[in-house]
């Protein structure tokens, strides 16, 4: 069955090679591709996935990082009426297992580097039946090469959309194995345009907009690729983030918006040429995780520019606050919710909090997820609500600011310890470079806060001078009682510290 116009994510493409064919659709290293060679080429994809035996519905891994083979496979399996599970490039063998095991994915699409453990995880999973492979002349024996597949004449038309399911997308598992939040065309779609309602506009046809942010988190995926095709724009993709080179790629290409994350403001705050770099820069935004006060006021006087930080989740596609709608982007603050959206905070009873108190997130909207994969559980209520884990607070203005996960509160003795206000006091010790705090079981409170501390480069503290920084801000159950020495932290792709690694590490170490 074909679907209405901009009913598939795949239609956003069509729609920016009608209306700006000959336009550069993405750009990398020394090569362009326009959005009429994008629609080309991701029609190929499709075709190319049905003569492979794949049908609607099948998922489609793609194991691909940052290049123009990405948005062809993903937007070509969407077009098709597939359903794309974007793959951590950086999986080990047990995670690529588990990940196409549980999506019970048809095909992978990997690269060269990648082949050899897909095409042996194939041989495991009777389900998993094709093995393609891009960047290379000849696939290996067992495998298709994705240049065969794009050869297929076309698959102009969409199949499928709405409330179809799109993407199959694995949560990072803060705790347990990762989950597959299960997104529909509607879900995806949806956010999208709840994000171009924000004025002023974010992004436009006329933006060139940097995509250093992996691919397979739904950050790269929706806000920085779904965006850039939505307005058909100009992408710049980039299949690592290295400051000295991202900075020249925003110098050449004038890129004029910037999806980030945390760590890049970082690295480019500290270097000397940041401000002429973004001269070309007329938006940067942060999310992902906690943007540190002292990074966005040094990155805001080396280059002129507020970095504005957002706030979502995977489940909802993801935005779901921004700064941009606040009357004036404070440090600190994940702003207000974007437009389309409804917001409201909980207490563990789920009652409206009082105003000031911190309370859980729930929200509502057409850019929900459907639960997880497979059948759905933990998705949104009767009512369309969803509790995000996450708890805040709002204040007198109506500006959000983000307190902790609900899920990683440490209960000592009956109070409630949120492991993110004792990593900001200890984050202002000058010899700490970063630091995680976990709970750790103790025989008379029940929990107890344990700190993990990694030392600025030729730094020097006990134990007890850590706990007496802590003790000269917090109160005495929130301060760590232990306290672990680290050469560096765990983080995920988009630069959080993995919670989730530093639990399984000390439940190993136990």
């Amino acid at each position: 069955m074909t679907s209405p116009a901009l009913a598939n994510v795949s239609d956003l493409v069509r729609e920016a090679a009608r209306s700006a064919g000959d336009k550069a659709a993405f750009l990398f290293r020394d090569t362009a591709m326009t959005w009429a060679e994008v629609e080309a080429g991701l029609a190929g994809v499709a075709a190319g996935l049905v003569a492979l035996g794949a049908v609607p519905g099948d998922r489609v891994a793609v194991q691909l990082g940052n290049t123009p083979d990405f948005p062809l496979v993903y937007f070509g399996a969407l077009r098709a009426g597939m359903v794309a599970v974007p793959v951590n490039t950086g999986y080990t063998r047990a995670e690529l297992l588990h990940c196409l095991a549980d999506s019970g994915a048809a095909v992978i699409v990997t690269t060269r580097s990648g082949a050899e453990t897909a095409l042996s995880i194939a041989a495991e999973l009777p389900g998993l039946r094709s093995v393609v492979v891009a960047d290379v002349d000849a696939a290996p024996a067992g495998a298709t090469s994705l240049d065969a597949l794009r050869a297929n004449a076309g698959h102009g038309e969409s199949t499928g959309g709405g409330e179809d399911l799109a993407v199959v997308i694995y949560t990072s598992g803060t705790s347990g194995r990762p989950k597959g939040a299960m997104l529909t065309h509607r879900a995806l779609l949806a956010n999208l345009e709840q994000c171009a309602r924000i004025d002023p506009p974010v992004m436009s046809a006329d933006d060139v907009v940097l995509l250093v942010l992996p691919l397979f988190h739904i950050y790269g995926l929706n806000a920085g690729l779904g965006a850039v095709a939505k307005h058909a724009a100009t992408g710049v993709l980039s299949e690592r983030f290295d400051p000295v080179e991202t900075l020249e790629q925003i110098r050449r290409h004038g890129v004029t918006n910037v999806v980030g994350a945390p760590p890049m403001y970082v690295a480019w705050s500290m270097l000397p040429d940041v401000g002429d770099a973004f001269t070309s820069v007329r938006l940067a935004v942060s999310g992902a995780a906690p943007l540190p006060s002292d990074v966005l006021h040094r990155f805001l006087d080396a280059t002129g520019h507020h970095v504005f930080e957002g706030y979502g989740l995977t489940e909802t596609a993801p935005v779901l606050t921004t700064t941009l709608m606040s009357e004036v982007a404070k440090p600190a603050s994940i702003g207000r919710a974007i437009p389309g959206l409804e917001l409201k905070l909980l207490d563990e009873q789920g009652r409206p909090v009082e105003d000031g108190d911190p309370g859980e997130i729930w929200v509502r909207g057409a850019n929900l997820f459907s639960g997880y994969w497979p059948d759905g559980a933990d998705g949104p209520d009767a009512d369309g609500w969803f509790g995000t884990g996450d708890v805040a607070y709002l204040d007198d203005d109506g500006d959000l600011h983000l307190v902790d996960r609900r899920r990683e509160l440490i209960l000592v003795s009956g109070f409630n310890v949120y492991p993110r206000e004792v990593e900001d006091v200890l984050a202002e010790h000058p010899d700490i470079e970063e630091v995680a705090v976990l709970g750790i079981a103790h025989p008379y409170t029940g929990e107890s806060v344990k700190a993990l501390v990694v030392l600025r480069p030729g730094a020097r503290l006990s134990a007890e001078d850590v706990i007496s920084h802590a003790a000269l801000s917090l109160a005495r159950f929130k301060c760590p009682t232990a306290v672990e020495f680290v050469g560096e932290l765990p983080h995920s792709a988009t630069g959080k510290v993995s919670k989730g690694q530093l639990r399984a590490a000390s439940l190993e170490s136990a």
